[in-house]
């Protein structure tokens, strides 16, 4: 599908600017020293940008499901310039079938606690199915642990995410890895970020 933009449909997100620095040095570790990365629910399009510039060796596949997202990734996208930048995919997380066959690492930033939980589970099955052995899924956001909100905050932010949505929240860190670990997919890192927030890191 041809998403058609101007420069206005580039749109800007300030936690971006507040976090992708952060992520980027995760991701300078864990990611594999070629191929294509596709990030799930790619938003404003900002990440795919400052990643793609920042790891020229990989190819990088952003996608969302929302016509206003697609747009703004495309405007970033031809603002940037960037080669090694591909253009948007439509893409349901929460779909039995993605418009990908194949990918070395899967990305998705902000997406498992501000989408319903059908998303996620979709996500971690898509994950399953596309990445090789030894392929890497990274997960960035707040999560809850044993049951606990690891801050007031994040406690406030959960409240919020649900009076938007009820089938939002933000998530228990092990009833995500267990889901993950049904489609091969295994948690081998739990990193602290700014702002109450974690990576995670699973293989397959």
């Amino acid at each position: 599908m041809m998403t058609t933009f101007a420069s206005q449909d580039a749109l800007t997100s300030p936690s971006v600017a507040r976090n992708r620095d952060p992520i980027l040095a995760v991701l300078r570790r864990v990611l594999p020293l070629a191929g294509t990365v596709l990030e799930i629910a790619s938003g404003t399009g900002e990440h795919a940008v400052h990643f793609a510039a920042a790891l020229p060796h990989l190819k990088w596949q952003p996608s969302d499901q929302d016509e206003q997202a697609l747009r703004s990734i495309a405007a970033h996208r031809a603002i940037s310039g960037l080669p090694n930048l591909l253009a948007p995919l439509s893409l349901d997380a929460a779909a039995p079938e993605w418009p990908v066959v194949q990918a070395d690492a899967v990305v998705a930033i902000n997406m498992v606690h501000i989408s319903p939980w059908r998303v996620t589970q979709g996500l971690m099955a898509g994950a399953g199915w596309v990445l090789p052995p030894g392929g890497v899924l990274y997960l960035y956001g707040a999560y809850k642990e044993n049951g606990i909100h690891t801050a007031p905050s994040n406690d406030t932010f959960d409240a919020d995410l649900r009076s938007r949505n009820p089938e939002w929240g933000i998530r228990d860190l092990e009833a995500v890895a267990d889901l993950a670990g049904g489609h091969g997919l295994t948690l081998v890192e739990r990193i602290p970020m700014p702002a109450n927030n974690l990576s995670l890191v699973f293989r397959r």
